[in-house]
Parts: C-alpha cells; sequence; structure tokens
C-alpha cells in the first residue's frame, strides 16, 4: 500500500492486530527482510513495515535524506494509520531513524530496539568513506554496492548463506541512486543520540554482531552495560536477521513480549 508525502509514494504494509509494532530496514534494504518476522509478530500485534524513502517502492523527496526526514515520512504513515503507540526494530540505518523519530515523538515511542544500529553518530573517517562512495557509486554502481554489501557479512556468513545474501544484494542492486546518496547524505549529518538513548524511559535493547564490521562492539556492550540496557551479542556480523536468523527472531519475539 502506499501513501503520498511530500508528492513522493511511501510503501508500506499492515499485518495482524494488536499493540503496533514498526519494523524500519536498513540502508540498500527493503521492508522484504523483515519477512520471517512479519508471520511470528503478527499473531499478536499490528506490524507494519515501511520502505524508507528512496528505498524499495518508496521515492525519494530530495538528494539529501536525513533520518529526521525519513522520521516524518515514517511519522506520516503511522497517523494515516491512526496508530498512537508504537514500538520500533531498526536494522542498521533504520535504528537511526527510529532514533530520530523517538527523539521528536517521544511520547509515543512504547520501545526501541537497535538491530546492527548504532546511538552514535558518524565520526570523521566514517563522513569522509561516503562522501568518497557517493563520488564513486555515480560512474560505478553495480560493483560500489556489490562491494560494500559483502562487506557487512562475515567471511563464512556469505558462503554459508549464499542463497539469502544473493537474495538481499539483488535488493541492494534495485536501490535508486538518488536513493542511495540521499541517504549517504542524511547518515552523515545525523547527530550523536547517546544521551538521548541512554536516558529514554521507554523499553529498550540493542542486538549486535561479534563480527559487525560497522559497530564497536566493546563500546556499545560498555554503553549499555553502564545505563542498564538490555543487550545481545550474537556470533555474526551485521545482518543479523540472515547470519543468526533463529537468535535474531527469537529475541525479537521475547523483546515484544
Amino acid at each position: 500500500m502506499t501513501i503520498t508525502y511530500k508528492n513522493a509514494s511511501i510503501w508500506y504494509t499492515v499485518t495482524g492486530n494488536g499493540p503496533a509494532i514498526v519494523l524500519l530496514h536498513g540502508f540498500l534494504e527493503d521492508s522484504s527482510m523483515w519477512r520471517d518476522l512479519v508471520p511470528l509478530l503478527s499473531k499478536k500485534n499490528k506490524v507494519v513495515c515501511i520502505d524508507l524513502l528512496g528505498h524499495g517502492k518508496t521515492e525519494s523527496i530530495g538528494y539529501v535524506h536525513t533520518m529526521e526526514d525519513m522520521a516524518d515520512a515514517v511519522c506520516a504513515i503511522l497517523k494515516y494509520l491512526k496508530l498512537r503507540k508504537y514500538t520500533f526494530i531498526g536494522h542498521s540505518m533504520g535504528g537511526y531513524v527510529a532514533l530520530a523519530f523517538a527523539k521528536l515523538y517521544t511520547k509515543n515511542v512504547k520501545g526501541l530496539c537497535l538491530l546492527n544500529s548504532t546511538y552514535e553518530a558518524d565520526d570523521e573517517e566514517r563522513k569522509l568513506l561516503r562522501t568518497r562512495a557517493n563520488k564513486m557509486i555515480q560512474t560505478n554502481f553495480n560493483n560500489m554496492v556489490r562491494m560494500s554489501f559483502a562487506n557487512l557479512f562475515s567471511a563464512e556468513s556469505k558462503v554459508k548463506h549464499q542463497e539469502a545474501f544473493d537474495a538481499a544484494l539483488q535488493i541492494a542492486l534495485k536501490t535508486p541512486l538518488q536513493g542511495y546518496m540521499a541517504a549517504q547524505e542524511g547518515m552523515k549529518l545525523r547527530e550523536d543520540n547517546s544521551k538521548f538513548y541512554a536516558n529514554a524511559t521507554f523499553k529498550k535493547q540493542i542486538i549486535i554482531g561479534e563480527k559487525d564490521p560497522v559497530i564497536n562492539v566493546e563500546s556499545t556492550i560498555a554503553f549499555a552495560k553502564k545505563y542498564s540496557i538490555d543487550y545481545q551479542v550474537f556470533s555474526e556480523g551485521h545482518m543479523s536477521h540472515i547470519e543468526n536468523k533463529e537468535e535474531f527472531l527469537q529475541e525479537i519475539v521475547h523483546f515484544i513480549e
């Protein structure tokens, strides 16, 4: 289903009835990444999956999609569905969007699980990498996407989960150039939400992969312990929904219950 927001078509799906759960995918992904989780959660909940700006079946609204822009597009759907309270699960960039949303509309958020995601802003090195990627992607889209996507999996995972890896890569390759660049620019601009997430009173959980190249595992664990945030460390990389599928499904269902 779609709604029109700022002259762009925003794609979403709704499954089940009950308390609202909002699932937000990561960079170069779309809402189909949740296909194994939706049937489990929708037994007792209303599950809303959204394609974020410039991803999947959702159009772009500009050449920079800040996390707040994406959060406002999410908000437009939740308002349209007349939902007032919800729990977020955000994978990677989806976690950044969920945090931006929670900061803007704190009273509506019941819980927020950061899945292979972080509350920290980009450091200067990562900002530089995003700027470089946006230059290179314009002339070498396929290779760049293949390379950056492959890096998110542990070496063993790529072989072990070849079929799921290939399927996810095909979705990544369908990301429009504008969507790719606008998201990179937006992630570069995002605020540090460490203090906000630490002090937030809604239910919280952090799920990380031990071999995740994007997240600093040690400092994340230290942060979670310091602020008494529930956390889980899985054995593989950045794509827990594929690499540690069974544990991931179990953990999310447990968080929601």
